[in-house]
C-alpha cells in the first residue's frame, strides 16, 4: 500500500471481530514503532502488548473503549530517560511516545490491521494494575485487530478543515 493510501484509508475502528492478530503482523507493527524518531534518539518508549484474558480484563477496568479488540498496546515512556528542553519547562517524553504511537497506528494500517487510539482511560490506574515501574507513564492505549462485519469509519471521518484554517505561513 502506498503511504498516501495508508493515511487516507485508516480509521479508528470501534468494533472488532474474533479473528486473532497474527504474530508476524504484530511484530511488523511493533517494528514500525521501534523505528520512530525520538529526541536525541533516547528511545524512551515502553510498549506493553496486552493479549491475555487477564491483561485485557485490566484494560476493561479502566476504559469502555476496547471495542472487543483482541490486542491492546499500552504506549508508555520512561520518565527518567527523556530529553529536557533548554529552558527546563518541558521534556520530550509525551511527544516521543506520541510519535512512536503514530508510527504504530500507521504500521497497523499498512499491515491491514485496524486500530483505535484510546485516550479515554485512567493511565495511573492501569499502570498500577499492570504493575509498571513508577518511572513509566502511559500515554495511550491502542486497540489492534480486525474490524467486525459491518464496522467502518464514523460519519465525520473524512471531514477535514482546509489547510488555510490549520496552516499559517510566516
Amino acid at each position: 500500500m502506498q503511504f498516501r493510501e495508508v493515511i487516507q484509508n485508516r480509521y479508528s475502528c470501534k468494533k472488532y471481530g474474533d479473528r486473532p492478530l497474527e504474530a508476524e503482523k504484530l511484530t511488523a507493527i511493533l517494528e514500525a514503532g521501534r523505528l520512530a524518531p525520538t529526541a536525541k534518539n533516547l528511545q524512551e518508549q515502553k510498549i506493553y502488548v496486552l493479549q491475555s484474558a487477564e491483561a485485557l480484563a485490566k484494560v476493561d477496568q479502566v476504559t469502555p473503549c476496547r471495542y472487543g479488540a483482541p490486542t491492546v498496546l499500552a504506549v508508555a515512556y520512561d520518565t527518567n530517560n527523556v530529553y529536557t528542553y533548554p529552558n527546563g519547562t518541558r521534556d520530550s517524553g509525551l511527544e516521543d511516545a506520541a510519535i512512536v504511537a503514530t508510527h504504530l497506528i500507521l504500521g497497523a494500517a499498512d499491515a491491514g490491521v485496524n486500530s483505535c487510539w484510546i485516550n479515554n482511560f485512567h493511565p495511573e490506574q492501569l499502570a498500577k494494575l499492570l504493575g509498571l515501574p513508577e518511572n513509566e507513564e502511559i500515554l495511550m492505549l491502542m486497540d489492534l485487530g480486525y474490524a467486525a462485519e459491518g464496522a467502518g469509519p464514523l460519519a465525520n471521518h473524512n471531514s477535514r478543515k482546509p489547510l488555510s484554517e490549520t496552516v499559517t505561513y510566516l
